[in-house]
């Protein structure tokens, strides 16, 4: 394509496609798709700090950790309406990327964050027993030993995830661990991701238990931004943080047992603490931060640090404040 039309979260463009079965000058099949044009890479600026691109340009990614839980269906939703709900709303925050964190949803989820231009870091559903938790530190500790069935089963499993999710162009990131919950192999994993799959970056483990290896280095910090390490050839991001609860008590998994990193009062006082953290993410994205993940888009049962209330009947936050706020941060990198 001489002139492609570029995908982005400011220009979600996606072809029409049809693929059809010819034999002897008979079409016998045929099946209607779409697809996009893009890029995910990473780069140096003009002060040598890596950072994520999208079609080679530099971009800061900026979404809440989305876990897709509902308290009528626990991990399915309700209908495709509410699939496309949740995104939606993440879009009108003015948030371009999504965590999809340690789960795999339908393939219409995926439709939704493609159609809208919402890009998609995508967990892989983590089990097992993990070895000690090192946070800020690269790794220096005994590496989780799983069983040969156990290990099997996750080799199988995450190349099932990405063979079934390979055509959404939405999805920029891969996520094989998450705070060491079931992290083995490291450094091999991330490297049997990005051989499987060049055409996406590779987070290797996000929070915790880092090797020298993948495209990105993800710490994490609660309540407020802080960036604890620094990589010089891999792009640096801040995997979560925030996490401010608020008590809205007609919306409540259960009325005596709730839980937040923050616990305040009114949506004015979340946005406010909200804005706090985000003045201070914008100062660290100049000293290398390129990606960063805010705790999270609902509550979830007993979490209470939702942008939505758990049943998505009351928006926590001031919506107008928290998109202004989020423009400024996604568009921090901008020439």
């Amino acid at each position: 394509v001489a002139e492609p039309k570029l995908w982005s979260p400011a220009s979600p463009f996606l072809y029409d496609m049809e693929v059809a079965l010819v034999r002897n000058g008979r079409k016998v099949d045929e099946v209607q798709s779409y697809t996009a044009m893009r890029k995910f890479s990473i780069g140096r600026d003009e002060n040598d700090i890596v950072r994520l691109e999208l079609n080679n340009e530099p971009l800061f990614q900026f979404g809440p950790l989305d876990q897709g839980w509902w308290p009528d269906g626990l991990y399915t939703a309700p209908s495709d309406e509410a699939l496309a709900f949740d995104v939606i709303k993440t879009k009108e925050l003015g948030y371009n990327m999504i965590r999809k964190h340690v789960k795999v949803e339908p393939a219409r989820w995926y439709y939704h964050c493609d159609k809208l231009g919402m890009i998609v870091w995508q967990d892989m559903p983590n089990g097992d027993q993990g070895p000690q938790w090192q946070m800020h530190n690269y790794f220096n500790g005994a590496e989780k030993h799983r069983s040969a069935e156990s290990e099997a089963n996750f080799r199988k499993e995450w190349k099932e995830i990405i063979d079934c999710l390979y055509s959404v162009p939405s999805i920029g990131v891969w996520v094989p661990f998450n705070e060491a919950w079931g992290q083995f192999k490291a450094p091999e994993i991330a490297e049997w991701t990005k051989a499987y799959d060049p055409s996406r970056l590779v987070n290797p483990a996000s929070g915790g238990n880092h090797y020298l290896t993948g495209d990105i280095l993800d710490t994490h910090h609660y309540p407020h931004p802080r960036m604890t390490l620094l990589d010089t050839n891999r792009a640096t991001v801040l995997g979560e943080y925030g996490g401010i609860g608020l008590v809205m008590k007609e919306h409540l998994w259960e009325p005596d047992r709730n839980w937040g990193y923050v616990r305040l009062n009114s949506p004015k006082e979340v946005t406010d603490e909200y804005e706090k953290y985000a003045d201070m993410l914008y100062k660290l994205i100049g000293r290398g931060f390129a990606a960063a993940v805010y705790t999270q888009t609902t509550d979830v049962e007993v979490e209470v640090n939702g942008l939505m209330t758990y049943d998505r009947k009351v928006m926590k936050v001031e919506p107008e404040r928290i998109r202004r706020i989020n423009e400024r941060i996604c568009n921090a990198l901008n020439k």
